[in-house]
C-alpha cells in the first residue's frame, strides 16, 4: 500500500525534538502505526496487542524495556497501561534525551488517564483520525477516509464489516463489559440514523429497551474510542434561548454509510440521510484540520428555541468565529445563507467569517461569494475558511 503524507507530520516531528515521549491516540486502523514506522524507521517496533508481548511485559516489565532498542515504538499500549510508570521512570533517569518513546493508543480516554497520571511534562499528545480531503482525493463521502478502504475499495463492504466485528470484540469490551453485543450492534446502526440530529438519549433509549444511563455509557465508549463526535451548543446565547444538548455525528461518513446499509453512491444520493452524512463529513474535515495543525477542537453548533439554526460555530480564536452551513446539494442559493446572516445580526464583539459548504460539483468551480459577506466552498476546500 503506498503510503500518503500526512499533515499531522510536521507536528509530530516538532514534538520529538522537544519532548522525550510521543503519543497518538485515535480511532483503529486510522493509520497511527504507519505514520509512525514512517517517520521513524530505524525505531524498534512492539504491539502490545499480542498475548506474548503482554505476558512478558506483566512478568518483567523492566526486564522488557531492557530489551527495547532506543527509540522504540509501543504500539496499543493501552494493553498494558502500567508500563507507562516504567517508562516514566527511564525518562526521567535521562531528561534532557527527546524522542526516544512513541507510543499509540486506540482507546484515547483509558490511555489519557494514565499519560496524567504518569507521563504529564514528559509526552506531547495527538490524535490522528482518518484521511482528510486535503491529504487525499480518494476521501469521499460514501467512502470515508480509511486507509485500508481507500486503498481497497473493492472491498469496502468486507472491510467495514470486519471493522464492526473488531472494534466490538476488542476495543468494546476492553472499555466497558458490555455483554449483550447484539444489543449494542443495534445501538450502533440506530446512532448512525440519529446522525446530524440534536442528541436525545430516551430517543436512542427506548426503541433498544436499554436505560438512559446504559445510553450514555454506550455513547462515551463511542467517543473515547474516536468513533462519534460530539459538537457542543456555542457557549454564549448572544440574548437568546439556546438548545443546549449536543449535536451527534460520525467521525467517518464511510461507518456510517455502511451501519445506514448504503452501498452505492446512487443509493446515498436517493438516501434521506443524505444531508445528515454530508453535515457529519463536513463536521469531521473541520475536526481534522484543527487536530492535525495542533489546535483546540473549538467547534460548535447553535440552535435556539426560535427554531434558528445554524451548523457549525468555530472558534478560532482573536475573537473571531466562522459561521458554516452544510447543505448536500451541488447547487447553492442565496437563501440557504439566510441562517447565518441572522445569526450574524445578533453577534456583537467578534469578527465573523460566513460559509455555505456544498458537495463539490464536476464543474470544480472556484470559490464564490454567495451574498454579500457570506462564501460558498465545496466541502473539499472547507480549510480554507479556517
Amino acid at each position: 500500500m503506498r503510503y500518503l503524507r500526512r499533515i499531522l507530520e510536521d507536528e509530530l516531528k516538532r514534538a520529538s525534538k522537544h519532548f522525550p515521549a510521543v503519543i497518538l491516540c485515535g480511532p483503529r486502523r486510522a493509520g497511527k502505526t504507519t505514520l509512525l514506522q514512517h517517520l521513524y524507521p530505524e525505531a524498534d517496533y512492539v504491539l502490545l496487542e499480542d498475548p506474548d508481548w503482554i505476558a512478558r511485559v506483566e512478568a518483567d516489565p523492566k526486564g522488557f524495556l531492557d530489551e527495547r532498542k532506543i527509540p522504540v515504538i509501543l504500539d496499543e499500549i493501552q494493553n498494558v497501561p502500567e508500563l507507562l510508570n516504567y517508562v516514566r521512570s527511564r525518562i526521567d533517569e535521562t531528561p534532557g534525551r527527546r524522542g526516544r518513546w512513541l507510543l499509540t493508543g486506540s482507546q484515547e480516554a483509558p490511555l489519557m488517564k494514565g499519560v496524567t497520571e504518569s507521563m504529564a511534562g514528559r509526552a506531547a499528545v495527538f490524535q490522528l483520525l482518518p484521511f482528510s480531503c486535503r491529504e487525499t482525493s480518494g476521501v469521499s463521502l460514501r467512502k470515508g477516509g480509511f486507509p485500508e478502504v481507500l486503498a481497497r475499495p473493492s472491498v469496502l463492504h468486507s472491510w467495514f464489516r470486519s471493522y464492526g466485528q473488531t472494534y466490538l470484540e476488542r476495543d468494546v469490551r476492553a472499555v466497558s463489559s458490555i455483554r449483550d453485543l447484539s444489543t449494542f450492534r443495534r445501538f450502533l446502526s440506530l446512532v448512525a440514523s440519529r446522525c446530524g440530529q440534536i442528541l436525545n438519549k430516551t430517543d436512542l433509549a427506548a426503541p433498544l429497551g436499554v436505560s438512559v444511563p446504559t445510553i450514555t455509557q454506550w455513547l462515551s465508549i463511542l467517543e473515547v474510542t474516536g468513533q462519534i463526535i460530539l459538537v457542543p451548543p456555542f457557549y454564549e446565547n448572544f440574548g437568546k434561548r439556546l438548545v443546549k444538548s449536543p449535536k451527534l455525528y460520525f467521525v467517518d461518513s464511510g461507518l456510517a454509510c455502511h451501519l445506514l446499509g448504503i452501498e452505492t453512491d446512487q443509493a446515498l444520493a436517493r438516501s434521506p440521510f443524505l444531508g445528515a452524512v454530508f453535515e457529519g463529513f463536513v463536521a469531521s474535515e473541520i475536526l481534522k484540520h484543527r487536530i492535525n495543525a495542533g489546535r483546540a477542537r473549538h467547534l460548535y453548533c447553535f440552535r435556539d428555541r426560535q427554531g434558528l439554526e445554524v451548523d457549525f460555530v468555530i472558534d478560532l480564536g482573536n475573537r473571531r468565529l466562522a459561521l458554516v452551513e452544510a447543505k448536500a446539494s451541488r447547487t447553492v442559493r442565496p437563501d440557504m445563507a439566510r441562517p447565518l446572516l441572522r445569526l450574524a445580526k445578533a453577534i456583537a464583539g467578534y469578527r465573523l467569517s460566513r460559509c455555505v459548504v456544498h458537495r463539490a460539483s464536476r464543474s470544480r468551480a472556484p470559490t464564490a461569494a454567495l451574498c454579500p459577506g457570506v462564501k460558498a466552498l465545496p466541502a473539499t476546500a472547507v480549510h480554507e475558511l479556517l
